[in-house]
């Protein structure tokens, strides 16, 4: 059979993505459910979940999708529009042998892509590479198939909100960005007890409000005029698919990834005294100090949220987060990335107890911080630039080298990180201290670092954020 090359740029780290009509085309997405297909059959599979967000496009892509896949010869359940974790929730319930979900995420309106799970597992890296190889080669499977529609939206988020143990009602503001996650959020907070302020829940693809990627504070101005307006206990924002968190304290304030996982912890080492709670590379010295400090045991781990899914599978992890807020819980789920569950989880906590949000954000130390630096880096130099900064710092006095994950340098200031992009051709650069003075110093250490390497030293010098 005569092979179709797809445009190698659309084949990502965790995902496959582009611009739709561009690079990313109807006949390039049924290709790749061909491909894709192909694979679950090599690996004895013969089923697979199909889901789609809201975007303009995610129809059209879903239905070539699935023409691919049963090309391939493969038993397709079409569970519906909604947040990926719902496709996530499909790929367990119905027992299929991989899923794939049509999402562009929180990228902005003209752009569209594929996640995707085989055998249980994250797919990605080599995996999605790999696809480009069989659509080249044009050795497809192909058989007999079934398209089975399966919605599941009903029974996921019953199956959210009966996992809830929370005794006090709650005032919460609630914004899906007009992503994916908005009919979910509805039918959740009406099966929650308290009083709900739902923001943008209208799932719209071309997003008329705001960009929706709760990590970027920008976006979420209009959640903490609604949560002071209702006088809410707290805020909680979902990205475009659904799968990662923002939240505002009563006050308004930004808890970031880390802090949040804190709390999340907390309560965890209640039920399991000693668990393993994992963050990623990028995360604060207080989450891995507070975690200590509860009795749990904190892995600094890799960033990417596949990277995190697979560690925490190996391990039997009860819970891990990111920077980024995708937050994985195992122990009463099902250990992927859900920000509507990891929102109920929140709700929970703060319904055990008398204490506020903010006066949990209060209680924890605090910290100065850079926001996520990033600047260009060839393709080609990214990860020598990071094996130069490797070189040159080891066995420096005084200072302590991570090589998890680029080079993450603790001194006695705090610590500062540079690691390349896995989706990018950027280097991504942070630093942390408890003063500002420390935080000087760290940030000329890492601009002497990378002045060393040849490149241009980016702007360190962008607002802090205490943290």
């Amino acid at each position: 059979m005569t092979g179709v090359p797809l445009d190698p740029t659309i084949l990502r780290q965790y995902d496959i993505r582009g611009i739709v009509g561009q690079d990313l085309t109807v006949d390039a997405v049924q290709v790749i459910g061909r491909a894709f297909g192909t694979a679950v059959r090599e690996g004895g599979g013969g089923s697979v979940a199909v889901g789609c967000d809201g975007r303009l496009s995610s129809p059209e892509l879903e239905k070539a999708l699935v023409d691919g896949l049963s090309a391939a010869g493969i038993k397709v359940y079409r569970v519906g529009r909604g947040p990926t974790p719902m496709l996530y929730f499909a790929d367990k319930v119905l027992q299929t042998d991989g899923a794939v979900m049509v999402t562009g995420s929180h990228n902005p309106p003209q752009y569209n892509g594929l996640k995707m799970v085989l055998g249980g597992k994250p797919f990605f890296g080599e995996d999605i590479r790999r696809l480009g190889t069989i659509a080249a080669s044009g050795d497809f499977t192909s058989g007999g198939s079934e398209v089975i529609d399966r919605p599941v939206l009903e029974e996921y988020v019953q199956r959210i909100a009966d996992g809830y143990r929370g005794r006090k009602a709650l005032t919460v503001a609630w914004d899906a960005g007009n992503g994916a996650a908005g009919e979910a959020m509805e039918m959740l907070t009406a099966r929650l007890p308290g009083r709900h302020v739902l923001l943008n829940a209208e799932i719209d693809g071309t997003f008329p409000n705001h960009h929706p990627d709760p990590t970027v504070e920008a976006n979420l101005e209009q959640l903490k005029a609604a949560v002071a307006d209702a006088g809410c206990d707290l805020g909680i924002a979902f990205d475009g698919d659904g799968d990662r968190i923002g939240v505002i304290d009563g006050m308004g304030r930004v808890l970031w990834g880390d802090q949040l996982l804190v709390l999340w912890a907390g309560a965890l080492l209640d039920e399991q005294p000693g668990a393993t709670v994992i963050a990623d590379v990028k995360a604060s010295r207080v989450f891995f100090d507070e975690v200590r400090r509860m009795g749990g045991t904190p892995v600094m781990w890799k960033t990417g949220h596949s990277l995190i899914k697979t560690k925490m599978a190996e391990d039997g992890v009860p819970l891990a987060g990111e920077m980024s807020g995708h937050v994985f819980f195992a122990d009463r789920w099902y250990g992927f990335d859900d920000a509507l569950y990891a929102a109920m989880r929140l709700l929970e906590i703060l319904a055990n107890t008398d204490v506020t949000l903010a006066e949990m954000l209060d209680a924890l130390p605090k910290m100065v911080n850079t926001p996520e630096l990033r600047f260009d880096c060839p393709e080609d130099r990214k990860f020598p630039v990071i094996e130069g900064v490797r070189s040159r710092l080891k066995g420096q006095p005084g200072i302590t080298v991570h090589e998890l994950d680029g080079v993450r340098v603790d001194t006695e200031d705090g610590w500062w990180l540079l690691r390349a992009s896995n989706t990018q051709a950027v280097l991504v650069a942070r630093a942390e201290s408890s003063t500002y003075e420390g935080l000087e110093r760290l940030k000329a250490q890492l601009a002497k670092q990378v002045a060393a390497s040849g490149l241009k030293v980016p702007d360190l010098d962008k607002q802090n954020a205490g943290h």
